[in-house]
Order: structure tokens, then sequence, then C-alpha cells
């Protein structure tokens, strides 16, 4: 029996919603593991001089930016979550496109994670913390966002064509419908 391409879209659509629940029930386990044994605790180190978890309430945006705007930052975090299942609807359902759903679903799966933290503690939970290069404390979600986006930027640059990425181009399809 043949799939359809329609219900190959559901498909698709089902693991990448799927996919994007387990990771953000992984993102959320981790946070609740850094508030039971890292708050009000000395940091733990796993490598010295290199990475230690250490707990950090955020309640700015990446870098700490925008401390204290939790109704702007909402309110930009589910803006930019509608823009990506915008997107991750028009990603035709096809193998070659299997890498942009997984990073699709994996950055929405991130800010969910830190959406889900805003509105449950106004701030989002933080941990890792690369102490060699005195980078950001960072979680699982933000892991998520940034290899993600990473991953597409290369899959875009190298990979596909730019009649591969027809399906991002809103303005054809409605010219078509005129």
């Amino acid at each position: 029996m043949r799939k359809t391409p329609v219900r190959n879209k559901k498909i698709y659509l089902v693991v990448d919603a799927v996919t994007a629940l387990m990771l953000l029930a992984l993102d959320q386990f981790t946070k609740h593991l850094a508030i039971e044994h890292l708050k009000n605790n000395p940091p733990f180190v796993l490598i010295k001089g290199v990475l230690e978890l250490q707990y950090l309430e955020n309640r700015g945006s990446a870098f700490g930016i925008l401390q204290g705007q939790k109704i702007f930052l909402l309110l930009t975090g589910i803006i930019f979550m509608a823009v990506l299942l915008g997107v991750l609807f028009r990603v035709p359902a096809e193998k070659k496109y299997a890498l942009v759903h997984l990073c699709l679903a994996a950055v929405i799966a991130g800010g969910l994670g830190n959406i889900w933290d805003r509105l449950q503690f106004d701030y989002v939970v933080d941990f890792i913390s690369f102490v060699l290069i005195h980078f950001p404390i960072f979680n699982v979600a933000d892991c998520y966002i940034v290899a993600s986006t990473i991953g597409l930027f290369l899959l875009f640059l190298f990979v596909f064509r730019d009649e591969d990425l027809e399906f991002l181009n809103f303005r054809r399809k409605r010219q078509k419908e005129t």
C-alpha cells in the first residue's frame, strides 16, 4: 500500500510532535534535577576549571539581556513558536527534509521549555556553566535551540539548492492563488 502525500505529511508531523514532546520532557527533567540538587548549593564540578553545574535563575533572555521583561519575552517567544510551527507545516514530507523536521522540532522543544519556565517560575532555570571561557550559564533547551539552528544553517547553506527551499517562499504561493 502506497502512502498518499497527505498521510505521509501527517506521519511526519506526528513524529515531529513526539520528538518535540520527548525533548521538552528531557529539558524539564534536567531543570527539575537542577532545582532539586543545585539550588542553594555550590557548583557541582564535572571537569575542574572547564565544566560545572551551577544553578541560576535567568529573568532575562540570552546572555542575561532584557532582565525583568517577562511579558515581552513571553510574547516574543510565543510569536516565534507560531512562526516556526508555520514553517514546520510547510516543510515537505520527503526523506531529504527529515533533518529539517528534526531541527525544527528541537528548536520548538527548546523554545517551549524556556517559555514553560517563564510561565511557571517567572524565570528560566539555567545550570550548565563552561567556566573555562566564562560563557553565560545555559540549559538543555538552549542547547537544542543553538545546535538545531546551526544544523539548519548548514543544511540550507551546503545541502539544499534554491529550488529545494521553494516551500519557504510565501510570496510565490500567493501569486499562484491569484
